[in-house]
């Protein structure tokens, strides 16, 4: 997770990803800030993320994006 926090605060120093539940909803993640995220995610962790994970719920918090990490690799 720590690793995936480092991801995220590059693109966006100032927030809080521990606590924000509303990335997407609440417009600070942008497409291009998505497209960042799933290059590094396959950079870092070797796992790709298909277009049909590409969805707000996915990418709404750091939390909900480890669990999809996760749930990918032990595919």
């Amino acid at each position: 997770m720590d690793k995936l926090l480092a991801i995220l605060n590059e693109l966006h120093e100032d927030v809080d990803f521990t606590a924000e539940t509303a990335l997407i909803d609440d417009g600070i993640l942008d497409s291009l800030d998505i497209v960042s995220i799933v290059t590094e995610v396959y950079s870092e962790f070797d796992v790709r993320i298909p277009p049909e994970e590409i969805v707000p719920e996915n990418f709404n918090s750091a939390q909900a994006l480890w669990e999809l990490i996760s749930r990918l690799d032990e595919a």
